[in-house]
């Protein structure tokens, strides 16, 4: 691995390191993973979430499909267009939130296809913890603002709105809340924490897992001897809170991640927690505190059951190609470029190909849905009528 740091990144990470063994030592000598992940993300000032760098694109440490290309936005909005309408006909102030809004292409690409459609959106609100991506958002945004003379308000906003009528986006957040890991020793499972030993952070068993907080996958498959996985409450509890307050519209997350069967899966020894810098895949999460993101995939199936339990109506998953491919993108693809003018139409097809392939985000890359009180709003209340949600449900 060749990459070389700054003295500054090399002491600002060392200064989080340390804060995170005085926290570790304040604890007793072992940590939960959640509470190491979300020091290492979010602590103010210092988290890689927290602190300023270049964190996508290029020159950054991943890149996101809205960061690929404008269609992923554009497609967006043939399931969103129906709902944002019938808000306007009930006489409702039609509202996007996003989470975690990255530079704000995607809220740009969507504010810019809703244009071109003709609808003109009321609000356009963000929630972003990173102090740094929401001065880049207020800058991309406001420009595309600008540019095309829109009325849309553009707010962020440091709390989810209570009874919240509209529709809610999620692009690649679920995997950044932090998650639990857990270890399957002598036919129990156990919390997989963290300790600090001669100067580094290392894995280290604490106690069983209570058995009410294991699904029925993890209680009844057999698991081999030092089996890793994460569990993922604080995700859930996110999502209940979503859920909780969403009063009326859509919810529409896209994240990597299986259903439990798959996530659960006995081959899958070492769980799906991943750190990333620079482009680079990074297995250990203990690396450079501060300067990685630290991700897990998604695991979609209790993160359904949560949203049902919080009064969602209806929920649904199917991979990233399948919705796009059925929101119309390969149309939008083809209003917005030519085939037969390669020089104009070959990044098109380039970045059709990494938003769909199989070996690229098609498969892996999960939509997700839930929708509540839609019958307040469509004629056709149910979510399979929507454009990108016409597939096969695979929760």
């Amino acid at each position: 691995m060749d990459i070389t740091l700054t003295s500054p990144e090399k002491e600002h990470s060392k200064l989080l390191k340390s804060k995170i063994a005085s926290e570790i030592a304040s604890q007793g000598g072992w940590l939960p993973f959640s509470r190491f992940m979300e020091m290492a993300l979010y602590e103010p000032g210092m988290g890689y979430y927290s602190a300023g760098a270049h964190k996508l694109g290029a020159g950054g440490d991943f890149t996101t499909a809205p960061e690929l290309s404008p269609l992923f936005g554009a497609a967006i909005c043939s399931t969103l267009l129906p709902i944002l309408e019938g808000l306007r006909e009930k006489g409702l102030p039609t509202q996007i939130l996003e989470f975690g809004a990255g530079t704000g292409k995607l809220a740009s690409s969507i504010l810019s296809r809703l244009h071109d459609l003709g609808f003109s959106l009321d609000r356009y609100d963000i929630i972003e913890i990173s102090p740094d991506l929401a001065q880049r958002q207020q800058k991309h945004i406001s420009s595309i603002v600008k540019e095309l003379k829109l009325s849309t308000q553009c707010n962020w906003l440091s709390a989810l709105p209570k009874n919240f009528k509209g529709v809610i986006v999620a692009n690649e957040v679920i995997d950044a809340i932090p998650c639990d890991v857990i270890i399957y020793q002598n036919g129990f499972w156990y919390w997989y924490g963290v300790a600090f030993k001669d100067g580094k952070l290392i894995w280290k068993v604490g106690l069983p897992v209570e058995q009410s907080l294991l699904s029925v996958n993890l209680l009844n498959d057999n698991f081999s001897e030092g089996y890793v996985t994460e569990l993922h409450t604080p995700a859930n509890a996110w999502m209940h809170e979503v859920a909780t307050q969403l009063d009326m519209g859509l919810f529409l997350a896209f994240d990597y991640g299986f259903p439990e069967s798959e996530y659960y899966h006995p081959q899958r020894l070492e769980g799906t927690l991943m750190a990333h810098q620079r482009h680079l895949a990074i297995q250990d999460p203990f690396h450079l505190p501060g300067l990685c993101d630290i991700t897990t995939h998604v695991e979609w199936s209790q993160i359904a059951r949560t949203a049902l339990a919080a009064n969602a109506d209806d929920v649904f998953l199917t991979n990233q190609a399948a919705y796009l491919l059925d929101a119309g993108i390969g149309d939008i693809a083809l209003e917005i470029g030519d085939p037969g003018d390669p020089a104009t139409f070959l990044p098109i097809s380039n970045s059709l190909q990494k938003l769909l392939a199989e070996s690229e985000m098609g498969e892996l890359f999960k939509a997700f849905v839930f929708s509540k009180n839609l019958k307040d709003l469509l004629p056709e209340h149910s979510l399979e009528y929507l454009p990108g949600l016409r597939g096969r449900n695979r929760l």
